[in-house]
């Protein structure tokens, strides 16, 4: 992690249910890390007001949207794929074993095949794909 204010809050949140290199996988403007705090709050990340400002200018600081290279999904990582597309664990597994079963993509759209993939996710993050 880079150093900066807020680095100590967001490490501190951002462990406490999953690992930290999944929080760091996802680039996302503030707006967009604004939104998975606001997720995670609701899930029960129990966090002050000051320590979630200080994760959500840390993140948009040192993990900016604009410097997300786009996702290949033929060789994305399950937690790659769980960032990129707000997938659960359970759908990005299903990702990888179908991939591993059918072979590689030959679309973005048959990323939607997949069992519990959301259509409309891959839709709105179509841009940020690749094969």
């Amino acid at each position: 992690m880079p150093d900066g204010p807020g680095k100590a809050e967001t490490a501190k949140l951002c462990s406490t249910c999953h690992e930290i290199e999944r929080a760091f996988s996802l680039r996302q403007d503030r707006a967009g890390w604004q939104t998975v705090v606001d997720k995670m709050v609701q899930f029960g990340m129990a966090a002050t007001d000051d320590q979630i400002r200080l994760t959500i200018d840390y993140l948009s600081t040192h993990f900016p949207a604009d410097e997300e290279p786009k996702l290949n999904i033929n060789k994305a990582s399950a937690i790659e794929l769980e960032s990129a597309l707000s997938l659960r664990r359970s759908v990005a597994a299903a990702v990888i074993e179908y991939r591993n079963k059918n072979g590689a993509f030959k679309s973005i759209d048959d990323l939607k095949k997949v069992p519990g993939v959301d259509a409309a996710k891959v839709d709105a993050k179509r841009d940020r794909l690749s094969l």
